[in-house]
């Protein structure tokens, strides 16, 4: 199968499973909300956030896997790739135990550290050890999951990750109706993460004969593992910091009540970005191919035309919820929570700053040049969760989406496009006018539909927000269409306009790449 074939596959599959995700996920977010009411939603979002953290302990492993996967797939090594894969489930299995004793000690220190009334506390520590248990069993699964990346079976995930998601959102539809409350969405949201992990684990075995046996754990492997990963381990660290830590701000100076007015604009922003993201993993173990065989010509290709896929899917939502967000929020769980569109619109911006620049990333994750990313990162996460502690005081929950969105900002602007353009000898002002210029224009007329539309005809229906969305929508393909059309009778690629606005010449015999600066 063609590379470009493989990655239409992953593309399209991982597109319709994020599409059932959100629409999943974008109705059952306020009926769980008012099932459960403020607090008990509240908490139902901070003791997953809260376990989410137990993916610290991870060290970066879950990323060596799927790059050294990709690679010993690349070279056809199956003995190597057999004792990474091996060496990575053992380790996992020592892990999730680790996750059991600190979810057991958890269990009795949670009101400690945070503001739970008590007639809900036994509910939450419930909740608690049942998402710490479920964290424990899933981290050797989640071994098969990175070997199904880094075989780049996208498509073969993605269309598991389908009926799970249906399902699960089925059988608490059903729940709470009948009666059921915070445990019993709990209970139905770890069963079914389980189940998705045992339907990938059998997926990883029909794609590749896996073996298992104490024999082939490799301590050598395991350095190389924990050298690569221990980078990738820093950028985990930095991702809770920098987008899981103000649940546990907002918690543990507010109330577990005022995470339920962040989290409403947060989980907008985050629906926002599950296109790019989604799509972006697919870089890491393409790019892993590319740098194994010394391609830097395609991984220059690679980071134009992914970061301007990236580009063209993340500025359009951004201005949609920018110019809607406010009738967005008011349909999807009521006005009483029009106060959470000050956090969706502080957030929306940087976030989409750093989206755009998704294939960046996963470049340099592939590669094994994430060694200064990592760092910035880190530093960016502390500098977050240090601002959001100082201007919670103050300003509240805006308080906290400031401090977030302030060193996100840097990051996205100052830092990432000029560090991927030093690695791979690319012009800055030819990456980001080839790559950001189109998707930027594209949204103008766009932008200047919804607000007319906004203003002169308010939606308060699905139907009005979906007709809206659909103006717009239009106005930008037809603008995108026009924009092909005018590209088209050049008769120029991408790639070549880049070449001849920057002066980069690629000798297709030697496979050598330059750039006449």
């Amino acid at each position: 199968m063609s590379l470009k074939i493989q990655a239409a596959k992953n593309i399209s599959a991982t597109w319709l499973s994020l599409a059932v995700h959100a629409v999943v996920g974008f109705f059952l977010s306020p009926f769980i909300l008012h099932r459960l009411g403020d607090d008990g939603f509240s908490l139902w979002v901070l003791v997953f956030a809260l376990t989410g953290y137990y993916g610290l302990l991870d060290l970066g492993v879950r990323a060596s896997i799927v790059r050294y996967v990709a690679k010993f797939a690349a070279t056809e090594d199956k003995e190597q790739l057999t004792r990474f894969v091996s060496t990575g489930l053992a380790f996992y299995v020592m892990v999730g135990l680790v996750v059991l004793l600190l979810t057991v000690v958890g269990f009795f220190y949670l009101p400690v550290f945070f503001h739970i009334s008590s007639n809900l506390l036994g509910t939450t520590r419930l909740l608690f050890l049942l998402g710490g248990a479920g964290v424990a069993l899933s981290f050797p699964l989640s071994v098969f999951a990175a070997v199904l990346e880094g075989l780049q079976k996208f498509s073969w995930a993605q269309l598991g990750q389908i009926g799970v998601t249906l399902v699960r959102g089925a059988l608490i539809v059903i729940a709470l109706n009948r009666g059921g409350g915070l445990l019993a969405v709990g209970v139905i949201t770890v069963a079914m993460n389980l189940f998705s992990y045992l339907v990938l684990t059998w997926m990883a075995f029909r794609a590749f004969p896996l073996r298992f046996a104490l024999r082939y754990f490799d301590r050598q492997a395991f350095r190389k593992m924990l050298g690569y990963g221990s980078f990738a381990f820093l950028i985990l660290i930095a991702e809770r910091l920098r987008f899981q830590s103000d649940t546990a701000v907002i918690g543990a100076f507010l109330s577990s009540a005022a995470i339920t007015f962040f989290s409403i604009g947060a989980r907008l922003v985050e629906y926002s970005t599950y296109a790019v993201r989604s799509m972006a993993q697919i870089f890491t173990p393409m790019s892993s191919q590319f740098a194994a065989t010394g391609d830097f010509a395609q991984l220059r290709r690679t980071l134009i035309a992914g970061n301007r896929a990236c580009a063209l899917i993340v500025v359009p939502l951004t201005v949609i919820l920018l110019i809607l967000g406010k009738s967005i929020i008011t349909v999807w769980v009521g006005a009483r929570y029009l106060s959470s569109y000050s956090v969706l619109a502080i957030l929306i911006v940087p976030r989409a700053i750093y989206l755009a620049q998704s294939t960046s990333t996963r470049i340099l994750l592939g590669m094994g040049r994430h060694q200064t990313l990592a760092f910035v990162l880190l530093l960016e996460g502390g500098i977050n969760v240090i601002l959001s502690i100082l201007l919670v005081r103050w300003f509240g929950i805006v308080g906290v989406a400031i401090g977030t969105a302030v060193p996100l900002t840097c990051t996205g602007v100052f830092f990432l496009p000029r560090h991927i353009c030093r690695q791979l000898q690319i012009p800055l002002a030819a990456f980001l006018g080839q790559t950001y210029l189109l998707p930027l224009g594209l949204c103008i007329p766009m932008a200047g539909t919804l607000a007319l539309l906004r203003d002169g005809f308010p939606a308060h229906s699905y139907g009005g927000l979906t007709l809206e969305v659909a103006c717009g929508g239009a106005v930008y393909c037809a603008a995108f269409c026009l924009a092909l059309s005018a590209v088209r009778p050049v008769g120029v690629s991408t790639w070549k306009a880049l070449s001849q606005l920057s002066g980069y010449k690629e000798n297709t015999q030697s496979g050598e790449s330059s750039w006449a600066l």
